[in-house]
């Protein structure tokens, strides 16, 4: 009886620190994404540099590293990356507490064109996680991205085009230790927005997402800069 009333006090806790997510401010995400492909050969890197905060600047919500090995078949679009992620997650509001999380992922992306301005792209990610203070986990990954060209067919220079994604994230485990669970499903990411093309290889992006949980959804601006090598 009394290890059922710790386990609800637990979970209770972990609720009210949910619910101060404030869903009605909307934070922003600066991002920099970068993938280089290896002179006459299969294998590249690619990775992303990102800062989260939850109301804008001033409060952390990650600080996101992350960059992989790429490998892509003799004639195939498929683009294959096993990598790794360091992520510093901060609390929401005052406090100044963070919390670490080492992850592995592998990803496949699998794009395709539609007529002559509709770029899909596929991205299937698995990833293995090292939560402070939690039991070993994994994650499931599924982004279907969409990129409508405006004033061209094209994402070539000077292209001004939609932006769309919508990304879906299953947990693999839903028990982390110490009498304490995670729902199977965990988050829920649907993000508009348009960019320009800098140049060729350079992208500028600025959208919105929004980003539901079981206990607490949010909306995001997002800029982006991607960078092709």
């Amino acid at each position: 009886m009394f290890k059922k009333v710790i386990i609800l006090l637990a979970s209770t806790i972990s609720l009210v620190g949910y619910a101060q997510v404030e869903s009605s401010q909307t934070g922003s995400w600066y991002m920099y994404f970068y993938n280089a492909k290896l002179k006459e050969s299969n294998w590249g890197i690619q990775g992303d540099l990102q800062y989260r905060d939850w109301q804008g600047l001033g409060d952390l919500e990650q600080l996101l590293l992350r960059s992989g090995i790429t490998y892509s078949p003799d004639n195939s679009p498929i683009l294959f990356t096993a990598g790794y992620a360091n992520i510093t997650t901060g609390d929401f509001g005052n406090s100044d507490e963070t919390s670490a999380e080492n992850r592995v992922y592998q990803e496949a992306l699998l794009p395709q064109k539609l007529g002559e301005r509709f770029y899909i792209t596929h991205r299937f990610r698995y990833e293995q996680r090292w939560v402070e203070d939690q039991d070993f986990r994994t994650r499931y990954r599924y982004n279907l991205f969409l990129n409508v060209p405006i004033n061209k067919t094209d994402l070539s220079k000077n292209a001004i085009y939609l932006a769309l994604y919508n990304e879906v994230f299953i947990n693999g485990q839903t028990y982390i230790g110490e009498n304490r669970a995670v729902e199977l499903f965990d988050r829920n990411r649907t993000y508009l927005g348009a960019g320009y093309s800098l140049t060729n290889k350079m992208r500028l992006q600025l959208g919105w997402m929004n980003q539901k949980t079981v206990n607490w959804g949010k909306g995001q601006l997002q800029f982006s800069l991607h960078h092709t090598f």
